[in-house]
């Protein structure tokens, strides 16, 4: 079987220093920059593996055909969106097949490339197709080598994380084996890191003299309302479970697949301040401890490898930042802007964002590993969004090229505007995994795609702009005048 490229295999990596904008990296490509506090470990296949391993298989790697779909006719959109669901239903669907059949797949070699892979490359080839012609017939033209993205790669055990692995359990399995995790997905011991052994690497820029200084904080609570799903109003409109992964919400308590621009505005908000009707989402996080939760059973949960016990942050701080070199501009109504990649395992690093760490151990950051707290420290999760717009979209067919990250100095891209950046620090009580014997017991993991294994760097954070006109006024006279409102 084909072997994945090294440059993919994140997991495996050491500690990766981000450059940050204030609590968070941002430059230009949204992803980290090398060195850090660890040296990074990438582990090349072996030609000479035992004909036994050569046959496991970890996970599946298909190009994520919609980071790639950056001018679709708008006439198209509804349906491209659709189909860009249907390949991940697809991912799904052949992820867990692999798992319910590891046994077939150990005795014959062929196994997974006949009855998993050519039947998935087909299906999608299929989609893609689909996909091609609803672009062409809006006037559009779907992008070279798009065909070419039929094709998926069976990723072995050795690039799950540097571990040495057995074949993936039916999801739903108790124990460590497979590749680790209650559900047989993740995690695993090599994705967590002991944070006290990290060197600090969190950068600020530095201030020019027209610097929008000041800050604005929304207080919208944690979740209390317990409104949860598995929809993604963003990426896959109009589709119920698009994510395969439970959300948080905080802010708009109208936001669901199908939810318009006017029940947004017109909804509910957990937000003290009723000017902010923003809806604020970010996957769960679980602590894998052999316990169920109310979705055990269900799409985006038990059923696709999400597993445990959903924890509540304790805190979830939002503000709204400006920028180092000068002045914001008022984000349009409505706008829409994803951080991170909850495919960035097997995407590679282009949109990862992720950023984790522990209370009283903030100037250093873990992008693709999980930390081990010491006692009386908490896990946090910190997000810094794009702060560039384009000034005329309130998104884009890959949902992100309408907006971008500053550079190091806080530039924008040409023709690009600085927007209040968005800030959000998620903080958890939660006693910290036992590691041992390169096992792992009671894991924590963000809930994801099935076929990422549960991997650190696919933690991502959601945002859809519903301040009315009158606050996001005072949100920009806040930030530009260097006032702290709260």
């Amino acid at each position: 079987m084909t072997i994945a490229s090294a440059a993919l295999l994140l997991g495996g990596g050491g500690l990766v220093a981000v450059n940050v904008y204030a609590s968070a990296h941002e430059d230009s490509a949204g992803g980290q920059d090398a060195g850090s506090g660890a040296q990074q470990q990438t582990q090349q296949p072996s030609s000479q593996q035992p004909a036994q391993q050569a046959r496991q298989v970890a996970t599946i790697d298909c190009p994520d055909v919609g980071t790639r779909l950056d001018d679709v006719p708008d006439g198209a959109r509804e349906q491209v969106d659709g189909e860009l669901a249907t390949l991940d239903s697809q991912i799904t669907q052949a992820y867990q097949r692999l798992a319910s059949s590891r046994d077939a797949a150990a005795k014959d070699p062929r196994f997974v490339r006949n009855s998993i892979m050519d039947p998935l490359e087909k299906d999608r080839a299929t989609v893609l197709d689909r996909i091609r012609q609803d672009m062409e017939r809006r006037g559009g033209q779907a992008p070279d080598g798009m065909s070419g993205m039929a094709q998926c790669t069976a990723k072995p055990p050795e690039d799950n994380g540097g571990q040495q692995t057995q074949p993936p359990q039916q999801p739903g399995d108790d124990g460590q084996a497979g590749n680790g995790g209650q559900a047989g997905n993740g995690p695993v011991a090599d994705d967590f890191a002991d944070i006290t052994k990290v060197q600090p690497n969190v950068q600020k820029p530095r201030r020019g003299a027209d610097a929008s200084t000041g800050t604005f904080t929304t207080r919208c609570g944690v979740n209390d309302n317990k409104k949860f799903n598995t929809d993604n109003l963003i990426v896959a409109p109009g589709v119920s479970n698009g994510a395969h992964h439970l959300h948080d919400y905080v802010g708009n308590q109208d936001n669901d697949a199908f939810s318009s621009n006017d029940d947004l505005a017109n909804a509910d908000t957990s937000c003290q301040n009723q000017g902010d009707k923003s809806t604020y989402y970010w996957p769960v996080l679980r602590v894998q401890d052999g316990s169920s939760d109310f979705d055990a059973d269900k799409d985006g949960g038990g059923k696709e490898g999400n597993v445990g016990k959903i924890l509540r942050a304790e805190k979830a701080s939002i503000k709204f930042a400006g920028n180092p070199l000068g002045k914001v501009v008022a984000m349009p109504k409505f706008l829409r802007v994803i951080t991170g990649d909850a495919k960035a395992f097997t995407n590679g690093t282009a949109n990862a964002n992720a950023h984790w760490s522990c209370t009283g151990f903030e100037d250093r950051q873990l992008t693709d590993k999980y930390p081990l707290c010491p006692e009386g420290s908490k896990v946090v999760r910190s997000f810094a969004f794009q702060s560039c717009w384009d000034g005329q979209n309130i998104d884009s067919a890959n949902h992100r090229t309408h907006v971008a990250f500053a550079d190091q100095a806080g530039n924008c891209p040409q023709n690009f505007k600085a927007i209040p950046q968005l800030k959000m620090r998620l903080v958890y009580d939660v006693q910290a995994p036992t590691v041992e014997n390169g096992q792992v017991q009671n894991p924590f993991a963000v809930d994801g795609f099935p076929e990422q294994l549960h991997k650190p760097i696919t933690d991502h954070d959601d945002f859809i702009n519903v301040f009315d006109d009158r606050t996001m006024r005072k949100v920009v006279d806040c930030i530009n005048k260097g006032d702290r409102c709260d």
